[in-house]
């Protein structure tokens, strides 16, 4: 079902089947893109099943070599720190897979603070897609996982906060987070998010039905303002889908 706003939303019957969906449209985003696919990845929950079928059942699917791997947030802790969401995803997907020149880590275990390691990953990124300013029509990403927080908060884009409004930057420092686990985080900012070919949001589970909600329901949401210019699709299981969204 399309809303509205463009906004795709596509029903999984339950994780499993979400992870599988997940990982095939992963897939096809690489295989659209014959020279240098870039994918950015986000922590959780949401996508660890999804990174175990690419681990395994689909790992030969991936042309590793040409592949670039981003990530969208990260606890301001050393990537072998247990926090660390690239650290979690190397050690489930990456590693003896990716080249280690492909995964793109936010440097947040050697920088002094959050704001430092943000300044030194937009270099990054800035490097790696050819320029300091983002094109429309160029987008740095093939695909961007996201997901949705019990607060609403996407990356570690929380509501209310002034990370929200930061349109000159790729990356920006969250100095204090107010979700578990309470660690300061580096977080891509909107722009950076929607400069992609298709942003996918994993979510499955009862407990984000009423999220879910609030953000088709036009709830001033940072996941519900996280848009792609190009495709925006929810990938949402059946028990997380309001009533609200059941009929359209």
């Amino acid at each position: 079902m399309r809303t509205a706003d463009g906004r795709q939303i596509v029903v999984a019957a339950d994780a499993e089947a979400l992870a599988r969906l997940a990982a095939q449209r992963l897939i096809a985003r690489i295989e659209l893109h014959r020279e240098r696919p870039a994918i950015c990845l986000t922590g959780g929950s949401g996508p660890q099943r999804m990174f175990e079928l690419l681990a395994t059942e689909f790992a030969d699917r991936i042309p590793w070599p040409r592949v670039h791997w981003f990530i969208s947030d990260e606890r301001f802790v050393p990537l072998d720190h247990p926090l660390s969401n690239m650290g979690t995803i190397k050690r489930v997907l990456l590693d003896g897979r990716a080249p280690p020149e492909n995964v793109h880590a936010i440097p947040a275990g050697d920088s002094p603070t959050p704001d430092e390691a943000a300044r030194r990953y937009e270099h990054e990124l800035q490097s790696f897609y050819g320029a300091v300013t983002l094109d429309p029509a160029r987008p740095l990403f093939d695909l961007v996982l996201g997901g949705v927080g019990p607060d609403g908060h996407t990356a570690s884009l929380f509501p209310g906060w002034p990370q929200l409004g930061i349109r000159d930057h790729w990356a920006a420092g969250v100095d204090d987070a107010h979700v578990e686990p309470l660690v300061p985080r580096v977080t891509l900012t909107f722009p950076a998010l929607a400069s992609c070919a298709e942003l996918l949001f994993l979510v499955h589970g009862a407990s984000k039905r009423d999220i879910v909600g609030r953000v088709f329901a036009g709830d001033d949401l940072p996941a519900g303002h996280a848009r792609s210019i190009g495709e925006t699709v929810w990938l949402i299981t059946a028990d997380a889908l309001p009533e609200t969204l059941r009929d359209r």
